[in-house]
């Protein structure tokens, strides 16, 4: 069967992912950390490119520590799916449902437990590193949301995606060494 009838995607290590039943083992580190590195945050929307793995990254730099591999991977299901900016991703339902199944699926795989999920916490970095992002990386933010303060540091954008892939999986490794995850 193929990947219409089949209701799979194939991944960068050569697998697949049944988007509307993803399984836990369908799913490899280096396929999220390849995808994201090559994914535009924004809809490619941003004055130059920065990468949803890079945007990862810095999210997961400004929670605490047993909040880091969880807040690395809070845009994973992305890998899968194309990433939506907010206000399109708000009108589709459906979307943000298959996005949270995949999402759920790769904390699976790699551990993240029920106890340990910080999505406030995770949310407000987020939001924290979307008003830098903003200020920073767009052209213009006349009407947008009320967002916290960004960050002083300036956002450069990393100017290698294998240089950001690497070091979205170095941290990926460091933060379940962190959390005892093997």
């Amino acid at each position: 069967m193929d990947e219409f009838g089949g209701r799979w995607i194939e991944t960068y290590s050569g697998g697949k992912l049944h988007f509307l039943n993803p399984q836990p083992e369908e799913i490899q580190i280096t396929d999220i950390a390849h995808a994201l590195s090559l994914t535009c945050r924004f809809g490619g929307q941003c004055k130059s490119f920065y990468s949803v793995a890079e945007h990862s990254i810095r999210v997961a730099e400004i929670v605490p520590p047993k909040y880091k591999l969880q807040a690395l991977l809070h845009d994973a299901s992305e890998a899968y799916l194309p990433d939506l900016p907010r206000p399109i991703k708000a009108k589709l339902p459906e979307f943000k449902s298959m996005e949270l199944i995949i999402l759920y699926n790769i904390w699976l795989r790699f551990g993240i437990s029920k106890i340990l999920r910080g999505e406030k916490v995770i949310k407000g970095a987020d939001n924290i590193l979307l008003a830098t992002e903003a200020r920073d990386l767009m052209s213009n933010m006349d009407n947008w949301a009320p967002l916290p303060e960004p960050l002083r540091e300036k956002i450069l954008p990393w100017k290698s995606q294998q240089y950001v892939e690497a070091v979205f999986l170095r941290k990926f490794e460091l933060y379940r060494e962190l959390l005892g995850i093997v």
